[in-house]
């Protein structure tokens, strides 16, 4: 009975902790990438997300190089909503060795995020959408 009751218990805890309050907000957003005085395309690397194992993406991660700053801009992005979502770069689909560069903006639309330092992109070449709070994978673009 006790099993039970602490069984009942974990649920309750599990069920309440996702709430639409921790979830990421769904309203559009259009951030876009600012002109490039020099004319030139910086564009880097790109990918289109795929679905993860506890969420669905879709949409294109691109990293830019501007005035010596990387930027990763997430377009036409579409990710299913969920609590604590993040934005990495990572050396893996499972995040492990990752770069976080905070929590996902919107679930819809256009996003940029400076990418600080100068990571290795042969090495962190996956941009995710990953919720931290249960470490679970709800997007992943392969950037080449």
């Amino acid at each position: 009975m006790k099993t039970v009751l602490f069984l009942v218990a974990v649920l309750v805890v599990l069920v309440v902790s996702c709430t639409k309050q921790n979830s990421t907000p769904v309203e559009m957003l259009n951030e876009m990438l600012p002109p490039d005085s020099t004319g030139t395309d910086n564009l880097k690397f790109a990918g289109n997300f795929s679905n993860g194992p506890f969420g669905s993406a879709t949409g294109t991660a691109k990293v830019y190089l501007q005035n010596n700053q990387y930027l990763l801009a997430l377009t036409d992005i579409a990710v299913s909503n969920g609590p604590d979502l993040h934005v990495y770069l990572s050396r893996e689909l499972q995040p492990i060795h990752f770069i976080d560069l905070g929590k996902l903006k919107s679930t819809k639309g256009n996003q940029l995020y400076e990418i600080t330092g100068s990571p290795d992109f042969l090495q962190y070449s996956f941009a995710l959408i990953h919720c931290q709070q249960y470490n679970h994978l709800f997007g992943s673009a392969a950037l080449k």
